[in-house]
């Protein structure tokens, strides 16, 4: 097998690909509007309720229609997963695996197609949206490879006994209800769909109502790759009603989520009670956000940590849960290092990301523009207006990114997830004072520091608490199989998303001993 090797992203400065791209935009506008219904079973199934996809950058734009799912219709889904549960548990690793890479091999085909997706429907920026379909290839070649690589585990780490043929299989858990982002429509949800599909187990896949186009368009390459009936099962619908209806469900086997802190520690509660019926612990696979910093150390190279913390903070519209919305920086070096930030931060161009010229396009939806607007307001009382703060103009949900300075270590801005183009800068008096500030918060997903000190490096790596630490380099960004992704305390389950564990937990070990 040709060894796992990361999806190269697309060079916009080549006129052949800056054209393909508004060529697929093109293509991409005039399929706007249509409508795609659930899929239960194999079969598509029409709904009274729509759920309606606005182009973010766009207002006045449908993306698309999807049906919108009942909590009778959930409970089809459940019955169709779990009667195709009972033959695609027994389908050989090798032939999931091979459906992936069949997955992965047509999403390649189409990536520029996918990519104008997702700028249409997640408001992506051309190279946002070419490292989410980027991400969606790694993630279905990486655990293609993990599942054949997991299959071969046991037999080579047990201890052999004389006398007996023992070994260790990793077994599939049952039926998962697969819950992903809006932030990253295509990647994540591919991610966490094929992990488990891939593993053996079947999926009730309630895509995020923002962009369930993006999901709608995903199942439809699974099928095309010959995925069996019933294997992943298309259900968008309100998160009140179906999706605390399956994550209570007895038959619910675990929940793969990726969401807000609310919502997951929701999921958390809903998931551990015992419901009449029910003969397990349900697992939850859960990634839940942070706040996470920036530490710029007195030696460090200022032009790269102020780029970088711009970069982190604003890249499409500082919507990742790894994006810097703290930057902490030492006293002797605070004044240079704003000044660089906000010098960039002023020429950043925000608008409809199917202008190649705009840096970063909208948030997603009118609750978050509102927000974020909110947040700002709460910004003016707690530090210094540096940058940005207004809306942009446009007809999309635009913001301006905003820098706040010499903000208190422990101001709301400084700790709870906006989850915007806003980031709060506050000065640290030595590398100590630094860390205790970057770990001040609820969460630990990812940070950044640099500096060139050896020593300071090497106690960030000891006492910086997140699940991805970098150095001298952005905090975005994760590749699959270079950076297993997931954070420590309320950033979630520390399931490391793109990492050589990640498939484990979609299995059970189970060992058989023979006496010969």
């Amino acid at each position: 097998m040709i060894p796992f090797k990361n999806e190269p992203f697309v060079d916009f400065s080549v006129a052949e690909n800056a054209q393909a791209m508004q060529d697929a935009w093109h293509k991409v506008n005039k399929e706007l509007g249509r409508h795609y219904p659930l899929i239960i079973g194999g079969e598509k199934i029409e709904t009274e309720q729509k759920i309606t996809s606005i182009n973010p950058s766009e207002k006045s734009q449908i993306v698309g229609t999807t049906g919108k799912a009942s909590q009778a219709l959930a409970e089809e889904a459940m019955q169709a997963a779990l009667a195709a549960f009972e033959t695609w548990k027994k389908e050989t690793p090798e032939v999931r695996a091979r459906l992936l890479f069949k997955a992965a091999a047509l999403l390649r085909r189409r990536k520029f197609e996918f990519s104008a997706w997702l700028s249409y429907e997640a408001g992506k920026t051309r190279a946002e949206a070419d490292a989410d379909t980027a991400e969606a290839i790694d993630f279905m070649e990486y655990y293609g490879r993990q599942a054949l690589e997991l299959a071969e585990r046991g037999k080579k780490t047990l201890i052999s006994l004389t006398g007996e043929d023992n070994r260790l299989d990793y077994i599939p858990l049952g039926v998962g209800i697969v819950i992903p982002p809006w932030n990253f429509p295509l990647a994540i949800m591919a991610g966490m769909t094929t992990a488990a599909i891939v593993s053996g187990n079947t999926v009730v896949l309630k895509p995020a109502s923002t962009t369930p186009v993006i999901a709608a368009k995903f199942v439809e390459l699974l099928e095309d790759a010959g995925l069996p009936a019933g294997v992943v099962n298309f259900l968008p619908g309100s998160g009140a009603e179906v999706g605390d209806y399956l994550v209570d469900h007895p038959k619910t086997r675990f929940i793969s989520f990726t969401g807000s802190r609310d919502i997951g520690l929701r999921i958390f509660e809903r998931s551990s009670r015992t419901n009449k019926g029910q003969i397990w612990m349900k697992r939850l696979v859960a990634e839940m956000g942070g706040k996470d910093s920036i530490i710029v150390h007195k030696d460090a190279d200022l032009e790269l940590a102020a780029l970088n913390i711009v970069n982190s903070a604003f890249g499409f519209s500082g919507q990742k849960c790894s994006a810097c919305s703290r930057a902490i920086i030492h006293q002797d070096v605070y004044d240079e290092v704003v000044n660089r930030v906000v010098k960039l931060t002023s020429k950043l161009t925000v608008g409809n990301v199917t202008d190649p010229g705009n840096y970063t396009g909208p948030v997603i939806d009118e609750n978050a523009y509102n927000k974020i607007l909110e947040y700002i307001e709460i910004g003016k009382q707690e530090g210094k207006l540096a940058a940005g703060g207004e809306k942009a103009p446009g007809n999309g949900y635009f913001i301006q990114p905003t820098v706040f300075v010499d903000v208190a270590p422990d101001a709301r801005i400084m700790q709870e997830e906006i989850f915007g183009p806003v980031v709060g800068i506050t000065k640290a008096s030595d590398f100590g004072h630094a860390l205790e500030i970057a770990n001040n918060t609820e969460y630990g997903l990812t940070g950044s520091v640099f500096a060139k000190d050896r020593a300071v490096i090497e106690k960030a790596r000891e006492q910086f608490h997140v699940g991805n630490l970098y150095f001298n380099r952005k905090c975005t960004g994760a590749l699959v199989g270079v950076h297993p992704f997931g954070g420590f305390n309320m950033s979630g389950t520390d399931s490391k998303a793109g990492g050589p564990d990640y498939l484990m937990l979609f299995t059970q070990q189970k060992l058989s001993s023979e006496v010969l």
